[in-house]
């Protein structure tokens, strides 16, 4: 796995954009965020698979928790702007895929049943959370048979408190994330520029 680069995408890849919605940006609420350019190369991406016909997932987190900045209904549970003004522009297949806990595999409709039918076998993960709902989607995608590759650059997280007192910053738990998937070949843990060159 160490060794295994992505130097060439599928031409049926699908780009998975996990929960880049509005009600990420509550400071208040989430706390303190890493990689400031996550947003920048979530769109570079979603530009080239749209340019080239490559599908995308756009995955919604409908929370049903009193009081989350994602809940159905509210302003946070909306995509945002960026990603909102790019659905329906591309040349590729487009799947809206909601969902309430923090796999995209337990969402409707089925993606794992969707990708099946249209023959993809490889997915791409961008978005929210780095190791929540992108980390869990990987594992499960990873279990699932498909060649997952995690663009680590294209999300971000935030600081988090544990048990026993013990804290992480966004940036200790992006680097354990990006260890345990790679390292754990649950996923192959990339950056932006090569999924750029490969897919380009």
């Amino acid at each position: 796995m160490e060794s295994r680069e992505v130097t060439e995408m599928d031409e049926n890849a699908a780009l998975v954009v996990v929960d880049v919605q509005k009600g990420f940006d509550d400071e208040g609420f989430w706390g303190r965020r890493d990689n400031p350019d996550a947003e920048a190369n979530i769109a570079a991406l979603i530009d080239l698979w749209q340019g080239t016909g490559r599908p995308v997932v756009f995955v919604r987190h409908d929370s049903v928790q009193v009081g989350s900045p994602l809940r159905s209904g509210s302003v946070g549970n909306e995509f945002k702007d960026f990603v909102a003004e790019r659905r329906g522009k591309g040349a590729g297949a487009e799947l809206l895929v909601t969902k309430s806990v923090n796999s995209a595999f337990y969402g409707e409709p089925d993606l794992d049943a969707w990708l099946k039918g249209s023959g993809i076998g490889q997915i791409v993960i961008v978005g929210i959370q780095t190791n929540m709902c992108n980390e869990t989607t990987a594992r499960m995608g990873g279990n699932l048979g498909y060649d997952v590759v995690f663009v680590i650059d294209a999300m971000h997280t935030f600081d988090l408190a544990g048990p026993f007192g013990w804290t992480r910053s966004a940036e200790e738990l992006t680097r354990a994330t990006a260890v345990s998937l790679h390292g754990g070949r649950f996923a192959r843990v990339v950056r932006t520029e090569e999924v750029l060159k490969a897919a380009g």
